[in-house]
Order: C-alpha cells, then sequence, then structure tokens
C-alpha cells in the first residue's frame, strides 16, 4: 500500500511540477501607448513618404534559455493608417491600396526564431495583407528588458525590428513602379509581462 501511495504521490508532483519545465517562455503583452509601425515607400523619386499604423496588439512569447522557442503574433487594424495626410490616408485605405473594408487586418504570426547575436534575432513569420500570406523576415534587435517603475514595476520589454518587401507581392501594386514596389517597415514595440 505504501508503494501504491508513493507512486501516486511522484505521479501528482510530476503532473504539477511538468507545465514549468515544459513550458518555460514568459508572456508579454504589446503595450498600445508604446509601439510604432511605420512604413516607408518612394514618391515618384522625389521623396519617400512615410506612414504607421495606430492601432496595434500582440502578444510575445519569451524564453530566454531556448530563444528559438518564442514566437510573436500581432495584429494591426488596417483602418488605423495614418501618414499625416487625411486625402492620402483615405486614398491608401480604398480598394486601390490597402481596401480595409474587405481586408480590416494585417497579422504576422512567427514561423522560427534564430538568435544571430547577444541581443538580436531573425524572425521569420508569416506576414498577412490584403489578403495575401507571405513569408517575412524580422531583424530583430533587443533594446532592454527591465522593471518600470512608471508602469507599476512591471517588467518590461523593448526591441527594434526592420524588414523590407514588395507590395506587389501582396496584390497591392496600384501605379507601380511610379508609387515605389519595394516597402521600408521599421517597428518599435515595447511589451508588458503578464
Amino acid at each position: 500500500m505504501t508503494k501504491i501511495r508513493n507512486v501516486l504521490a511522484t505521479a501528482a508532483i510530476c503532473l504539477v511540477a511538468a507545465p514549468v519545465t515544459v513550458f518555460a517562455a514568459d508572456t508579454y503583452t504589446i503595450d498600445p501607448m508604446h509601439v510604432q509601425t511605420l512604413f516607408a515607400v518612394s514618391h515618384l523619386g522625389y521623396s519617400t513618404v512615410t506612414g504607421g499604423f495606430k492601432d496595434v496588439k500582440g502578444t510575445l512569447l519569451i524564453d530566454d534559455k531556448k530563444p528559438q522557442n518564442s514566437s510573436v503574433d500581432v495584429t494591426i487594424a488596417a483602418a488605423s493608417l495614418d501618414t499625416g495626410v487625411g486625402a492620402r490616408d483615405n486614398d491608401l485605405k480604398s480598394p486601390a491600396f490597402f481596401d480595409i473594408q474587405k481586408f480590416p487586418s494585417i497579422t504576422f504570426k512567427s514561423t522560427k526564431v534564430k538568435r544571430t547575436g547577444d541581443k538580436t534575432a531573425d524572425v521569420e513569420g508569416d506576414f498577412t495583407l490584403h489578403g495575401v500570406t507571405k513569408p517575412l523576415t524580422l531583424k530583430v534587435e533587443l533594446n532592454r528588458e527591465a522593471p518600470d517603475q512608471m508602469r507599476a514595476n512591471k517588467t518590461v520589454i523593448g526591441f527594434s525590428a526592420k524588414a523590407k518587401l514588395k507590395r506587389s507581392d501582396f496584390g497591392m501594386s496600384t501605379y507601380v513602379p511610379y508609387i515605389g514596389d519595394e516597402v521600408n517597415l521599421t517597428i518599435n514595440v515595447e511589451a508588458l509581462k503578464q
């Protein structure tokens, strides 16, 4: 009887401990007050037009010991596009470009994280824009991770990332090549540990 109790006790301990050892990643939620998703595209070769999105939500799973087990899941509201010029924003939101009524969300879901340095990584994932999903690699740099007194001493992690894509690959080819096909993305994000 004692042996059976010991076996059951050991099994119970293993069941309780298993989630900790199997899944060691910490969950972080993007701080909507401290996130920028910016794009830059050539305008007729005269200048570079920049803009961004104001409504960005997402979750990061960060595994410090095994960065390859980390992941990113982000959703951007296409209607939150802002270039600082209302008429241009309306044009970009129309069916000629983002077509926000038909495609209200832009998403990125990581598929692989590869550490490239002490504070850098390539984050590969599925990027969905304009209803088309293609692979995209973010070149990510860790800026800082520390408790923040301004946010109730919650641990905050901050990253900067860059990527390039061709908008025509996503079915958004209006005025190519006059308005640039290549789009440069810059992402600055702070996320709070949950």
